[in-house]
């Protein structure tokens, strides 16, 4: 992957620099931006390989720069990076065109591995159908109110919320969000919540 253009947006100047050295040291060729103003405004520059931006950013949001990318039919492949109590809005994004989210903190090792899908993923139509059927193949033995509670995760609602509309206590669905991470073999949220988005819950 030596080589390959990667676009870095992100308002706090040490996780640029950080993501800057990360990538230089792996073989990519790294631009950074602090805002997504100031990248819009130099995009033009050339064709790029894969955009890392941060959700949450002063002027415009990594939400809203998704929805410009994609009305200006920028085909470039999104990962947004996203805070903790941020996962209703990556959701979003991904709905929105994302390709990714990552949540902080995170390990190099997963930043790269989301990069590197990114830019092994192939658009063609036959290529969905078979990544929609292996999510859908995932979740097929979760339980009715397994099913449940993912769609209250889809939706944003935080576990108390969750628990008030399924008429169960908070601490069943943490045991539920436990069964789920365990019958899908994910290792985080963002991963569960990729591969529902995907199945096209």
């Amino acid at each position: 992957m030596t080589g390959r253009r990667i676009l870095v947006i992100d308002d706090d100047a040490a996780m640029r620099d950080s993501l800057a050295f990360l990538l230089d040291v792996n073989g990519f060729c790294v631009e950074t931006y602090e805002t997504a103003i100031e990248f819009l405004d130099e995009v033009a520059s050339g064709p790029a390989d894969c955009i890392v931006s941060d959700i949450r950013m002063p002027g415009m949001s990594g939400l809203e720069l998704l929805r410009k990318l994609k009305a200006d039919h920028v085909g470039c492949p999104v990962i947004l990076i996203t805070g903790h109590g941020d996962v209703s809005l990556a959701v979003e994004a991904m709905k929105a065109g994302a390709v990714d989210f990552i949540e902080k903190p995170f390990q190099d090792e997963g930043l790269l591995r989301a990069i590197n899908s990114a830019l092994e993923a192939q658009p063609a139509k036959a290529a969905d159908d078979a990544v929609k059927q292996q999510a859908e193949a995932r979740l097929a033995n979760l339980s009715s109110r397994e099913r449940d509670v993912l769609q209250g995760l889809l939706a944003g609602k935080i576990n108390k919320v969750i628990a008030h509309d399924l008429g169960i206590s908070p601490r069943t669905v943490d045991v539920y969000r436990a069964n789920l991470m365990a019958k899908t073999n994910v290792r985080s949220m963002s991963e569960l919540m990729r591969i529902a988005i995907t199945a096209g819950l």
